[in-house]
């Protein structure tokens, strides 16, 4: 059974190309995701303090056990490029807390 995939996009209609880049970082998550069964990716656009469309990106991922992890937001004027990150920072995060974890 593989990792499940949920993308709101706040402010904006999203694109196509955004939908195959999560999916391709989801392929990679999954890797690291030993007991994530969902991920739920919220991509928000708003404007910043000089008028420039900036988006924030953050994952909520949820285990087996029905725990919520949520994984630091991240912001870049990239929809993509914040994406990216909040997917590096879900790998980061999910790898310390399996290096950490009892056998």
């Amino acid at each position: 059974m593989g990792v499940g995939l949920q993308i709101a996009y706040l402010g904006f209609a999203g694109s196509s190309a955004i939908e195959r880049e999560a999916g391709v970082e989801l392929v990679r998550l999954a890797g690291v995701a030993m007991d994530i069964i969902d991920c739920r990716l919220t991509i928000k656009a708003s404007l910043d303090g000089a008028g420039r469309a900036v988006f924030d990106a953050q994952l909520v991922l949820l285990t087996r056990a029905s725990e919520q992890i949520t994984v630091r937001r991240n912001t870049d004027a990239d929809a993509s490029v914040a994406m990216r990150h909040a997917f590096d920072d879900a790998v980061r995060l999910l790898r310390e807390r399996w290096a950490f974890r009892p056998y």
